[in-house]
């Protein structure tokens, strides 16, 4: 069956590009592709642009644009969407000239958020560049990164079968009381060897997308990147911690439209062949605790 490959680029709606610029570039170690009143594009790697920031109001989750393999897999993929129900529509060469692909597709999930199908992100024309890493970022054949969505009322069954649409398969979930009276669950889906791509969650959060995950290779970055943040006094969603299933090693920060990135090391690879899904209770095998909580705790 035709899948998606990885996700590729994330779009988001931004009040305030400035801002974004110096969080991206300045913070978390992304290099400028390009910048116009309208529009910051930001790169991780070789590709042309991964984040594209657009001029709103919204401040939230725009557009997601996830991979295939070639025109015959978008197709296909699209095909079995329209037998679904689901609208599919071809975008013009002027969309894909702004996403720089070869081909793309759009569509909505079932919460409504914005999903492009393409085949062909260019490359850029020059080596990917960061002062602030050691490293580099983690993309390649897992793509660039992950995000968790907000259920908002909405079935999980339906999500995942959408999805599966689109060639992800469940990979585990996690149930915790994280509040008296309060249960976060979150299911998650991979569509290639990182363990998840893409993410469901039912904990109260006011924005569409709860984070994304980008993933450096060395250890040290995640400390250097902490201690940037915390020194420009940009919030924090959860301090330092571990995933159980992923085995991601991270911290949460607060974008300048509100949701967060998870910045992280060591993330898991998975063997689709042999991989048995996993029914966890705990969230962060140790720390990711709100920041308040971990002041108060130094404080005493």
């Amino acid at each position: 069956m035709s899948s998606v490959t990885e996700l590729g680029y994330v779009g988001i709606e931004a009040s305030k590009l400035t801002d974004w610029e110096r969080f991206g570039v300045d913070l978390l170690g992304l290099q400028v592709a390009d910048r116009s009143d309208g529009q910051l594009t930001l790169r991780m790697d070789h590709k042309a642009h991964r984040w594209i920031i657009v001029a709103g109001s919204a401040d939230d989750l725009a557009f997601t644009g996830f991979e295939c393999a070639s025109e015959a897999d978008l197709q296909a993929i699209a095909a079995r969407l329209r037998a679904a129900g689901t609208p599919v529509n071809d975008g013009d060469a002027s969309l894909a000239a702004a996403r720089k692909v070869q081909r793309i597709a759009v569509t909505s999930d079932p919460l409504g958020n914005r999903v492009e199908l393409y085949v062909g992100l260019a490359d850029a024309a020059t080596a990917f560049r960061s002062d602030r890493l050691s490293s580099s970022f983690i993309t390649g054949q897992g793509g660039m990164g992950h995000q968790v969505l907000m259920e908002r009322g909405v079935d999980r069954r339906q999500l995942i079968d959408w999805y599966g649409m689109l060639g992800f398969k469940l990979t585990d979930t996690i149930s915790q009381e994280v509040a008296p009276g309060i249960v976060a669950e979150v299911a998650f889906l991979h569509c290639n060897g990182r363990h998840h791509t893409v993410a469901f969650a039912n904990m109260p959060f006011p924005k569409r997308m709860h984070h994304f995950m980008i993933e450096v290779a060395d250890i040290r970055d995640v400390g250097l990147a902490y201690d940037r943040c915390m020194d420009a006094r940009q919030p924090f969603e959860m301090t330092l911690g571990m995933h159980p299933n992923d085995h991601m090693f991270s911290f949460y920060v607060r974008t300048p439209s509100g949701m967060n990135v998870e910045y992280g090391w060591g993330g898991l690879v998975i063997d689709e062949a042999t991989w048995q899904v996993q029914h966890l209770d705990k969230l962060s095998s140790w720390g990711h605790r709100p920041p308040q909580v971990v002041s108060e705790l130094l404080q005493a």
